[in-house]
């Protein structure tokens, strides 16, 4: 089960962009072509598993006064490798990402699960993290993508969607729309995530420290009245 946590608690409930609030400028930048939004959370995924597998590997062996660069140096190392594939077999991705596609090396999504994560943890779990985290970075950016092209530029992916096409908003394909559709979403998955529980959630009483000693604790058709905030 804690293995299972590592990998799923990135996707929504730890997602790094919409709930870390990491890598805010790449997310902003690529989410106005979902086809983009795809190449860059593939991209990130991969140095981020590859780097906290080898960050795990090594945690006993790089000093500590170092570890920083350490990271950064292995980090770069996996962007490199992603680099020169999307520059040899999808050039027009690569251009696409642009600056955006070296910039990963000080991502602070990579950086901070290396920091927070990877260097506490065996190979396996950092593995998962690292797995989970880049679902969730990568479902963040193709929903907010989606968005965006799809009432922004009237398409999805590139192809055109009837009507929509010549009647865009214009503005969700600029930088206002971005932090528009961004502060929605945010908003949407906090509310999600922290949703408070109704009186008539099944065991809601019975959840409640104060339950024992509370007076109308048990009795039918009363309000239960919360004493612990």
């Amino acid at each position: 089960m804690k293995r299972l946590g590592n990998l799923t608690r990135g996707i929504l409930k730890e997602n790094p962009v919409l709930v870390l609030i990491l890598g805010t400028c790449p997310t902003l930048a690529v989410s106005t072509q979902a086809s983009n939004a795809i190449g860059m959370g593939v991209a990130a995924t991969f140095v981020l598993v590859c780097s906290n597998i080898v960050i795990s590997a090594l945690r006993n062996v790089i000093p500590d006064k170092v570890r920083i660069p350490c990271y950064i140096v292995l980090i770069a190392g996996f962007v490199t490798i992603v680099q020169m594939v999307l520059e040899a077999y999808a050039y027009s991705l690569f251009e696409a990402l642009g600056i955006y596609l070296p910039l990963i090396v000080v991502n602070c999504i990579i950086l901070g699960r290396a920091e927070m994560f990877a260097n506490k943890n065996t190979v396996l779990d950092s593995a998962l993290d690292g797995i989970g985290m880049g679902i969730g970075f990568t479902l963040a950016l193709l929903v907010m993508a989606s968005i965006r092209e799809i009432l922004g530029s009237g398409t999805w992916f590139g192809l055109g969607i009837p009507w929509l096409k010549d009647n865009g908003i214009a503005v969700l394909t600029m930088a206002p729309g971005g932090f528009i559709v961004f502060g929605a979403l945010i908003a949407l998955v906090n509310k999600i995530i922290n949703r408070e529980p109704k009186p008539d959630d099944e065991n809601y009483c019975a959840g409640c420290p104060s339950a024992d000693t509370c007076k109308q604790f048990g009795k039918g058709g009363e309000a239960h009245v919360h004493t612990n905030g």
